[in-house]
């Protein structure tokens, strides 16, 4: 069971919340909405029908040969809508029936969708967002991780559906992304359903929400936004143990009633049937007129427990406890990069070298070339905590590449220091992904041997015996960044370093991971751009990356400066 009786209204204006844990099913209610998974039960309707409806995963299909405007067109809905009107206008040329109904219900589709000017739209968002041109004509499957979240960021300010279902829209954007979506979603007309732990995203954008309980796969709604919600719950929660502890305590208190009730009834009949000394009749029948007196007490009492309206202990589900074992101390220098140049895509030869995310580089101005971090000059001491900001597309990721040596160097040098041991989340989660079961690349990940200290550790993160047999590359990516949390308890490690670590987690997970974070005495190199973990985790240090180069350090012993947000 996912979702039992789940009853949502998404109308014009409304943008609706859609919380809950990993894996409890907030991205296929988003999917049956949009009508590709039919529910076993209930319906979907829209009013009025023709109403359009856009969904937007939170894993866009990535298609080879596919460029970016075709990407383009088809997230906005408008190659659909474009093939539908082709479809009716041969009709209508062949002379079928009901072709005139048809083809106007198309236009009027392809209209209402944008898709008369989507070209000169592109224009503008394009330009907006600091794209070049020629990046259009680019298959998707080249970009790097942070061209591609732009790119889908432009495939939501460009979409004119009635309808917006968003599933983590908020992942990989940068903090100019991050408010261009913020102000796009609470502009809208539309009605939205949002999937997101991007707290400060909800709190700027929802109007209700809609949330999913684990327990009982149902969904109870919210009105007047985030921080009602929050409020909402915990007065709910203390109103639900505060009842179950009075119910408790008055079903206590009679069934105990009733026990010494039968203890009296049952002492007083013994008594009553004894031969009595003086050998009174009348004495003994009173006797035991008084025993059963006291026993319809206690079955009045014992029904006065069946009539107690039950109250329910408040649902404790599983709680995560994350603790990141620690390794002995490194070096007092963790990392040191002397004028180091990495150099990434296009080769002197024209050969693409490989980019971190698996994808070529473009300078951002439509111009095709290698993509080129440095001169950089940066050392990370001994238990050190700097976080790195900059743009989609800077180089944060490529710089931690570097640093840990994955990247080689075009110039310069590179040195880790002695015992330094790394556990890493990277962004794309590659430590637990492909067609293995998730069980097998989490041992092989971690060094666990013994199957069940590893099924064990992973059942600690909420992944059991369903998830562990799957293939990792189709377990839900928040549960497949739960099990990248598991490999920080499965080995000891001094130097953290955490890629978009909050990205697919759910907030219980995220709330988790700063605490672990607070106890942690190791290094930490952080890339973020949540703003509620910049706010919630200490930093001694910020290094700004901006188009390859490091533009700001606050340097050791440096007061930490974050960004306005």
């Amino acid at each position: 069971m996912i979702l039992d009786r789940v009853d949502v209204a998404v109308t014009p204006g409304t943008r609706v919340g859609i919380v809950g844990p990993n894996g409890v099913g907030k991205s296929t209610l988003l999917r049956v909405l949009a009508g590709l998974q039919v529910a076993d039960e209930g319906r979907v309707s829209r009013a009025p029908r023709s109403a359009t409806v856009g969904y937007l995963p939170q894993e866009p299909e990535r298609r080879v040969g596919e460029t970016v405007r075709a990407f383009l067109a088809r997230r906005t809905g408008v190659a659909a809508a474009q093939a539908e009107l082709d479809e009716a206008a041969v009709a209508l040329a062949d002379g079928s029936a009901q072709a005139d109904d048809r083809y106007s219900i198309a236009l009027e589709r392809w209209l209402s969708l944008g898709s008369a000017d989507l070209d000169s739209r592109i224009g503008s968002v394009w330009r907006d967002l600091g794209l070049g041109d020629r990046l259009l004509d680019q298959d998707l499957v080249t970009l790097s991780g942070g061209q591609a979240a732009r790119v889908s960021l432009a495939a939501v300010l460009l979409a004119r559906f009635d309808v917006f279902l968003l599933d983590e829209p908020t992942n990989d954007l940068d903090f100019d992304g991050l408010a261009r979506l913020e102000d796009f979603v609470c502009g809208l007309g539309a009605g939205a359903a949002i999937v997101s732990h991007d707290r400060a995203f909800l709190e700027r954008t929802i109007t209700d929400v809609v949330e999913i309980d684990e327990h009982r796969h149902q969904a109870a709604h919210y009105g007047g936004g985030w921080l009602a919600y929050r409020r909402e719950r915990v007065t709910e929660r203390r109103h639900a143990e505060e009842a179950f502890d009075t119910f408790r305590s008055a079903r206590t208190d009679l069934l105990a009633r009733a026990q010494r009730q039968r203890q009296w009834s049952d002492v007083g009949v013994r008594k009553a049937t004894r031969r009595a000394t003086d050998n009174d009749k009348i004495i003994r029948h009173r006797r035991a007129q008084s025993s059963e007196h006291v026993a319809a007490k206690a079955r009045a009492t014992e029904r006065a427990v069946e009539r107690l309206a039950v109250v329910d202990k408040p649902f404790e589900g599983w709680e995560l406890r994350l603790e990141i074992a620690a390794a002995p101390r490194s070096g007092d220098v963790v990392v040191r990069l002397v004028e180091a140049v990495v150099e990434l895509g296009t080769s002197a030869d024209g050969s693409t070298d490989d980019h971190p995310n698996g994808a070529s580089r473009d300078d951002g101005a439509g111009r095709e070339r290698g993509f080129r971090l440095g001169p950089v000059d940066l050392e990370i001491g001994w238990a050190e905590r700097v976080v790195v900001l900059g743009p989609n597309g800077s180089g944060k990721t490529t710089l931690l590449g570097a640093m840990l040596g994955r990247i080689a160097l075009a110039a310069g040098e590179h040195w880790m220091g002695p015992g330094v041991v790394v556990g890493e989340i990277d962004q794309a989660r590659t430590a637990l992904a492909g067609a293995r079961p998730l069980l097998a690349a989490f041992q092989e990940a971690s060094g666990l041997e013994v199957t069940r200290q590893a099924r064990s550790l992973l059942a600690k993160f909420g992944l059991g015996p369903d998830h562990v047999a799957r293939p990792a590359a189709l377990v839900s990516p928040g549960e497949r960044t739960r099990a990248a949390m598991a490999l920080l308890m499965a080995r000891g490690v001094n130097c953290l370093v955490l890629d978009e670590p909050t990205n697919h987690l759910d907030l219980e997970a995220i709330e988790q991971l700063e605490r672990a974070l607070a106890t942690y005495d190791g290094t930490l190199l952080l890339v973020t751009h949540d703003r509620e973990l910049l706010d919630r985790v200490a930093v001694d240090r910020v290094v700004h990356v901006e188009a390859g180069m490091i533009t700001a350090d606050g340097g050791p012993g440096q007061p930490a400066t974050r960004p306005g947000t």
